[in-house]
């Protein structure tokens, strides 16, 4: 897992190399920014992901630069972050934010045939648990129009920092406050289409929605 692309520099002591602490934080997320390099220019975008076993799937329409790129053999990059808190110290030279992140590289794999019709059951069910089978099925015109890639986690790099904020000794006497400003992802309650019909409740896997 450890490589040139992979190896941390800077702040090295926050690297992780648990694999199941890796995708501990994969497995949280269900958005990643995307890096490839398409005529001649980079290009990042956000795109939906799904984690399945040693893969990556992101999920993609046919014409997007990012499967275009794929098709042409672009290397790419993918980074996942959680933002924990924000770190307010004494001085802004050692404010920061609590974060996992995980930065992946390789050369994605436009998945097809069966493998195709089952990572996108998996992505819709990794960011809706139980979806898949409670809602219809792709039609052929759709499966056409969508790609899934296939990334290997084969190369990938994680970070983590946690805890309150590092002063200088020089600092700690100071009126100044300090501490962590906790942040997280909160699921709000399911809003109903406003053409849904009638007497058509909230599914039980939605009352709460979690992941």
């Amino acid at each position: 897992m450890i490589s040139e692309k992979t190896r941390i520099g800077r702040l090295a002591e926050r690297g992780v190399t648990d694999r199941n602490v890796i995708y501990d934080i994969l497995d949280e997320g269900f958005l990643c920014h995307a890096a490839y390099v398409i005529d001649e220019r980079p290009v990042v975008i956000p795109t939906l992901y799904a984690r399945s076993a040693h893969t990556l799937l992101l999920n993609g329409s046919n014409s997007s630069g990012l499967v275009r790129a794929v098709r042409s053999e672009s290397p790419l990059s993918v980074a996942v972050t959680h933002v924990d808190g924000l770190v307010v110290a004494r001085s802004g030279f050692h404010s920061s934010a609590n974060y996992r992140s995980v930065v992946i590289h390789g050369r994605g794999l436009l998945l097809e045939g069966e493998e195709h019709l089952k990572a996108l059951d998996v992505i819709v069910d990794a960011l809706i648990p139980g979806r898949v089978a409670n809602s219809r099925a792709p039609t052929e015109a759709e499966y056409k129009q969508t790609s899934v890639i296939a990334l290997s986690l084969d190369e990938m790099s994680a970070k983590v920092r946690s805890g309150g904020p590092h002063d200088d000794p020089e600092d700690l006497d100071s009126d100044t406050w300090a501490g962590v400003v906790p942040m997280r992802l909160v699921a709000g309650i399911p809003e109903p289409a406003d053409n849904l019909a009638e007497g058509i409740v909230v599914p039980e896997y939605l009352q709460p929605y979690r992941r």
